[in-house]
């Protein structure tokens, strides 16, 4: 396990107003406690300058890269008495990028958020030009004050198998892997990652009722790949911001266990009986009303939500995302995409669970939220 000595506890750069992100519910005494800072918080910077982690992913490497949630073996079968997820104070919210100071509108159209992508990423102590080592997830871009903030799983920034950071990690939102164009794959560019945030008792414990992870991106890049020969040569744009570019979910916690979300992800995985439903090349969703999980010692969860939904290993780390409006393609990030069930042992998933959000959560965000990156 990463030790304390090599864990840097971030202090916070201000309160929730001085960054930007109006719209948290808090009393003063909560917001004060906050502002002075989290020690439960593990924060690392990428291995890897933007730069080489850019020009690491090209088409073929990204083409080739697997779901890494079906090697951890993510899932469980059956389901007993629910636990109890409970608020440590009082519902919070922080608004979507473009919605701080009103709503959006309505459409009966299930519209695809541009803000959900894939996170690709090389595993930690590997040889990195071995395409065993090419890994993906899923996340999202969300509010914060620079922008550059993409909400993903513990297990999709922390390998939980070395005990160690992934490295060459990258995000590109709305990927779509339909042809073999980079175009077509990055529409919004590939923004790396500069630094990651997540929950100590995931870092240490592996404790997966902290499964959930923020991490700062550097301004993305437009990438022109050509292929001379038997060689990838790239030419890089610079595009900018992530949440300029594609805007940034909002973010809420302390809610009740009973709300209705839309999941978004890119599965690709099997289910428990081989069938493999999904390619991963594209986004999917499921959409239901949660409620309190069941306890999975496996995992140390005492504290998950979950819905119906039958996505596979690959749709990790992708949001969960309440009062989902189509028309702005927003909402407010209420879940991660965790651990997969085959809650009836019929060997398909049909449910996915996230760890419960509390202020917990919220001190993990609000680190990444204040930190500017390049």
């Amino acid at each position: 396990m990463i030790s304390r000595a090599r864990r840097l506890a971030i202090p916070l750069a201000g309160s929730l107003l001085a960054f930007g992100v109006v719209g948290a519910t808090q009393s003063a005494s909560s917001a004060a406690a906050i502002s002075a800072g989290p020690n439960d918080v593990t924060a690392k910077p990428a291995s890897e300058s933007a730069s080489d982690a850019v020009a690491f992913w090209s088409p073929e490497r990204l083409r080739a890269a697997k779901d890494y949630t079906e090697e951890l073996g993510n899932s469980v079968k059956g389901f007993g008495k629910v636990s109890k997820a409970t608020p440590d104070g009082k519902p919070g919210v922080v608004p979507p990028i473009g919605e701080e100071k009103g709503t959006s509108g309505k459409t009966k159209q299930v519209n695809l958020p541009n803000t959900v992508g894939r996170v690709f990423f090389t595993l930690p102590g590997q040889n990195p030009l071995d395409p065993r080592s090419w890994k993906y997830c899923s996340g999202t871009s969300v509010q914060s004050r620079y922008h550059n903030v993409v909400a993903t799983a513990g297990h999709c920034i922390y390998d939980p198998v070395t005990n160690d950071f992934y490295d060459h990690w990258v995000f590109i939102p709305s990927y779509w892997d339909g042809d073999q164009a980079w175009e077509g794959k990055a529409p919004y560019g590939i923004y790396p990652a500069q630094w990651f945030q997540a929950h100590d008792d995931f870092v240490v414990k592996e404790d997966y009722d902290y499964d959930y992870a923020f991490v700062n991106v550097a301004s993305g890049f437009k990438i022109k790949w050509q292929k001379v020969g038997n060689t990838w040569q790239l030419t890089k744009t610079a595009v900018g911001r992530l949440g300029d570019n594609v805007g940034g979910q909002g973010l809420t916690w302390n809610r009740s266990t009973k709300v209705k979300v839309f999941s978004f992800g890119y599965p690709a995985g099997p289910h428990p009986d081989g069938d493999r439903p999904f390619t991963g090349r594209t986004m999917k969703w499921c959409y239901g009303q949660t409620g309190a999980m069941p306890a999975a010692p496996k995992y140390n969860i005492q504290e998950h939500i979950g819905f119906k939904c039958g996505m596979t290993a690959g749709a990790s780390g992708g949001p969960w995302l309440y009062n989902y409006k189509s028309k702005s393609r927003t909402g407010y990030l209420n879940g991660i995409n965790s651990v997969a069930w085959d809650t009836d042992g019929n060997d398909r998933y049909d449910r996915i669970s996230s760890p419960y959000f509390n202020g917990e959560t919220y001190d993990v965000y609000k680190v990444a939220a204040n930190r500017w990156t390049p």
